[in-house]
């Protein structure tokens, strides 16, 4: 074998990223000169690489606590994909779709929907910087 070459990584394609450094040098030039347009189209965000994974969307009201490393509690549950297993890894992301936390499922989506009290699941690997949603604390 003279050459390994990935042509893929998860979402992302061989045909859609920088083709050389020169490229990610340049647009760098440009933004620290005011235009963002060349920077923007070859920074992906990172809730991109997440989409393979299991969803559960999460309350405002619960971000910061998670942020924080806190389990996400069933009532801070907003929506959730059909295909979680229990102990699988799943990506936890606000209402607008925020990436917050990978963590680990405690119950299957069923189980999720069906029961009012419990773990959804232990955060595992916070994303979303502290703070960024404010904590809701009741008086």
């Amino acid at each position: 074998m003279q050459e390994l070459r990935r042509t893929r990584a998860g979402p992302f394609k061989e045909d859609e990223t920088l083709t050389n450094l020169h490229q990610l040098s340049a647009a760098q030039s440009d933004f620290e000169a005011g235009d963002d347009a060349a920077l923007t189209k070859i920074i992906q965000p990172m809730e991109l690489a997440l989409n393979q994974l299991p969803k559960i969307i999460i309350r405002d009201s619960a971000v910061d606590a998670v942020c924080h490393g806190a389990e996400l509690a069933l009532p801070g549950v907003v929506r959730l994909d059909s295909a979680i297993d229990r102990n699988g890894l799943v990506a936890l992301f606000t209402m607008k779709g925020e990436a917050i936390a990978l963590g680990r499922s405690q119950l299957t989506s069923r189980e999720i929907l069906d029961q009012e009290k419990g773990i959804a699941a232990k955060v595992e690997r916070v994303i979303m910087e502290r703070g960024t949603y404010p904590a809701m604390w009741k008086h």
